[in-house]
């Protein structure tokens, strides 16, 4: 059979307690929905297989917790992402007006300064720190379902606007619950890590055209 390429991507899941970060991933890769609400501890994650052009992709995709006394927790597994989404409640103001708290508390743990870089470098480390004026996010407004519409407190407008206003970073208003625009926006995720990702492949032979969904979960019980 022939070789074909497959790539490993990170991706974090960042934003307020309760904007369905957990419930928008287990739809994504169980295609389950809960409506009981249990609150994210540290960090977990999920995988997914895909395929993306002739590239077989694993996303791994990590949910921290959006409870402020957990978020220094989280910052440890930001190191070597390759994408951030950033996800907000359509319906809860608050959790629009945190965003350039997350963005910003993320760029500056992961784009490491040059002083770091130049010491890994001397030590012949691989990790490379992320540039933030390209560094990849998208940005998800979850819950749209809630009361038809109807109690949404952040329009689509606006929240386009502050897409503009970080460099023009992809928007989705997505459902967990009802399971809308959550493929297509998880797909523009793994397009868009797989376009910040650098060429290190990992080639596999014998692999089968058909891909198949691979499913693992893990997790820190900090």
């Amino acid at each position: 059979m022939a070789m074909r390429r497959r790539t490993l991507l990170k991706v974090i899941v960042l934003g307020d307690s309760g904007v369905g970060k957990t419930s928008l991933m287990n739809q994504y890769v169980h295609k389950k929905f809960s409506q009981q609400y249990k609150a994210t501890i540290g960090a977990d994650f999920v995988t997914k297989e895909l395929q993306i052009d002739d590239r077989l992709v694993t996303l791994q995709i990590w949910d921290t917790a959006g409870q402020e006394r957990f978020q220094s927790l989280g910052i440890a597994f930001y190191r070597g992402a390759d994408c951030c989404v950033l996800v907000y409640d359509v319906n809860v103001m608050k959790s629009f007006d945190t965003l350039d708290n997350w963005h910003e508390e993320f760029l500056k743990q992961v784009c490491w300064n040059i002083h770091t870089f130049l010491f890994l470098l001397r030590r012949g480390s691989e990790a490379n720190p992320a540039d933030p004026k390209t560094f990849p996010f998208i940005l998800l407004g979850n819950k749209i379902d809630i009361d038809g519409g109807n109690s949404r407190v952040v329009s689509e407008k606006k929240a386009r606007e502050w897409c503009a206003s970080k460099g023009n970073i992809p928007y989705f208003e997505t459902s967990a619950k009802e399971d809308y625009n959550v493929d297509a926006a998880f797909f523009c995720i793994g397009k868009t890590a797989l376009a910040n990702e650098p060429e290190q492949d990992i080639y596999f032979q014998g692999i089968p055209e058909a891909v198949s969904e691979t499913e693992q979960r893990g997790g820190c019980a900090c």
